[in-house]
């Protein structure tokens, strides 16, 4: 998979337009201040507190796009005077490997931008984007899973019409509570 894949999210009245790209090194510092945030560490099993933890989880979402098995982006705010933009999220593609049918979809939001659709915007882009990019090798039903108490990844899956498709037990240490599977297919 080509690690030059940047995808464009316009502008709302109310939210400024995003960048979609793969992870650099030079995220690390906005990574480390995104995962300050207290909400985001609870959803998330990778902590990274320091700029060698940063380091190792930017190295591993390279190696994912490397061999094609996860497909991180950053997701950035188009901001005036950031002419990177500013980090706002992610979210993921894994294991959308030719062959397969299935493959599963995440995402997180850093604490400066919920509220304004980031999450489900990039989750749309990154949605469509798969299911163009990998329907000839077999893709054609994307997997959304949350925990059962993450209330605002539920309203994010409903409102990117990911159906809800069942609940999910729970398989600790990775999945301490049940969750629950949402589904959206090609088309």
């Amino acid at each position: 998979m080509n690690d030059a894949v940047i995808l464009r999210v316009n502008a709302t009245p109310s939210a400024p337009a995003l960048v979609l790209r793969p992870w650099a090194h030079q995220d690390a510092p906005a990574l480390i201040n995104a995962y300050r945030d207290p909400y985001l560490r609870q959803w998330t099993s990778s902590p990274v507190d320091n700029v060698a933890d940063a380091a190792r989880w930017v190295h591993s979402q390279q190696a994912g796009w490397a061999t094609g098995i996860r497909l991180d982006f950053a997701v950035l705010e188009e901001q005036p005077d950031a002419p990177e933009g500013q980090l706002a999220g992610s979210v993921v593609l894994k294991e959308a490997t030719p062959g397969k049918s299935t493959a599963e979809v995440g995402y997180w939001t850093a604490a400066h931008a919920r509220g304004r659709g980031v999450a489900v915007r990039a989750l749309e882009a990154l949605t469509g984007w798969a299911f163009d990019t990998f329907a000839a090798t077999g893709l054609g039903r994307l997997e959304l899973l949350h925990q059962e108490d993450n209330l605002a990844s539920c309203r994010v899956a409903q409102k990117t019409r990911y159906e809800f498709a069942g609940i999910l037990p729970a398989s600790p240490p990775a999945f301490p509570r049940d969750g629950h599977l949402h589904v959206r297919h090609a088309g």
